[in-house]
């Protein structure tokens, strides 16, 4: 194909490009030469439709928020059938060639199935494991509507697999998935990791007003779920100030989710008002800002069928602002953070709590692994070789000699504002890394 092929993408989880992995998919794949079409929910003041960076994104109004199985299966019916009217919008000011779709949930392999009629050829991007979602929220199911549930997430992800041209991965645990449970042939997926853009997520000189009067800010970044543990934050949290009498350390949480009310009556509840906050969600500005101030990362997602083999783009993206972590030990959290976090035993919660004081009271530790872990990004988790990866899988199906995702090469990683006026630290240098991951406390 020698024209610009157009791709159209399916994201019902978030709006893009909040989605930040969906967003950095979409500029590898405009900056390689392709037109790109999104279709997703609307996030809060969002037009209905808009081009952006090149992108063309068409939103429709969301559901509600589903309650019980009658609720999702609502919510499921609600969002394929706004999604399939505007992919017929899309196709209306433009045929595209490769659709691809990314989960939760696995439904729009039906509507890859229609547009296939038309020559259409199906990408997965595997972004979870809905069987394993289910099993970490409900456990086992042991009677007969659990099982009936089970077994129909199960049959929709064989049929997203199948119906599949090629599937991309997050790790090497989903690819395996794809090979055994899916029987998807191994040379039809490849891995795209949700590395971050280091040339992007980059530190900036510490914001004092985010520590609110304390010492040490900690923080939080992700949604706010049932299986995200971030309950287990606010019992930490707690044990810090109550239990270990710590009012120099405060927490931000940023994000949102189903969670997100019910955590703030719980801190408030327990008299952490003073020493927790609550961002909700949160854009690029607020989470360079807060992660660039922060002392420590979090990562409390609890030991879980799906948490284990998940990669956590939150584990990354706290390396890429040179931010140590605590985690618990969880398969993939291990294979992105290698040894450049602490670990904690799952559901190790005073284990975790005197990690992370261990860790705000030793300033050169915590200097030596946010260094390293800003240098591993670069090195091993940066977006830049998957965004290869990525575009490669599309030049293939379409045959389209494409530039490659970043034809103007690297650039410079140096000192200087970025675009909201923050100043930049010089990444490039070694000794002013190191300084800046050493000194990230208040007064």
């Amino acid at each position: 194909m020698t024209s610009s092929p157009h791709v159209l993408i399916i994201v019902q989880n978030l709006p893009v490009p909040l989605d930040r992995r969906v967003w950095l998919e979409c500029r590898a794949l405009t900056a390689a030469g392709y037109e790109v079409s999104v279709i997703c929910p609307k996030g809060p003041g969002d037009p209905a439709y808009q081009l952006l960076d090149g992108v063309h994104l068409y939103k429709y109004a969301p559901p509600p928020q589903a309650e019980g199985a009658l609720g999702y299966a609502w919510e499921f019916l609600y969002c394929w059938v706004r999604t399939a009217l505007l992919s017929v919008k899309v196709r209306a000011r433009r045929r595209f060639h490769v659709m691809q779709a990314c989960n939760p949930p696995d439904t729009y392999w039906a509507l890859a199935l229609l547009w296939r009629l038309g020559g259409v050829k199906f990408v997965f991007d595997h972004h979870d494991l809905n069987p394993e979602v289910f099993l970490s929220r409900f456990g086992e199911p042991k009677g007969a509507a659990g099982k009936l549930q089970y077994r129909i997430l199960k049959w929709l992800e064989r049929r997203t697999f199948r119906t599949a041209d090629r599937v991309t991965s997050t790790n090497t645990s989903y690819q395996k998935i794809a090979w055994t449970r899916g029987s998807v042939p191994p040379e039809h997926t490849t891995v795209v990791r949700s590395g971050p853009d280091t040339t992007v997520m980059r530190p900036v000189e510490a914001v004092d007003e985010l520590r609110r009067g304390g010492k040490h800010l900690v923080a939080y970044l992700g949604i706010m779920g049932p299986q995200d543990g971030v309950d287990g934050v606010l019992e930490v949290a707690r044990r810090v100030v109550s239990d270990r009498g710590r009012t120099d350390v405060r927490f931000a949480l940023l994000g949102f989710g189903d969670c997100l009310e019910d955590l703030k009556k719980q801190a408030t509840a327990w008299g952490l008002d003073p020493y927790v906050e609550f961002t909700g969600r949160v854009g690029p500005e607020q989470i360079t800002r807060y992660l660039s101030t922060s002392a420590v990362g979090l990562g409390p997602d609890p030991l879980s069928p799906l948490n284990d083999v998940s990669t956590m783009n939150k584990t990354m993206e706290y390396m890429a602002y040179a931010l140590p972590v605590v985690s618990y030990r969880l398969t993939e959290t291990v294979v992105s953070a290698g040894d450049c976090a602490v670990y904690v035993e799952p559901g190790d919660v005073e284990g975790f709590t005197t990690a992370l004081l261990d860790l705000l009271d030793d300033a050169e530790r915590r200097g030596r692994l946010g260094f390293e872990g800003r240098r591993r990004c670069e090195a091993e988790l940066d977006w830049r070789p998957q965004a290869e990866n990525y575009v490669a899988v599309f030049d293939g199906l379409t045959g389209f000699a494409s530039r490659g995702p970043f034809p103007d090469g690297r650039p410079a990683l140096g000192a200087g504002t970025d675009q909201w006026g923050n100043k930049m630290i010089d990444v490039s240098d070694d000794a002013v890394l190191r300084a800046f991951a050493v000194n990230r406390t208040g007064e």
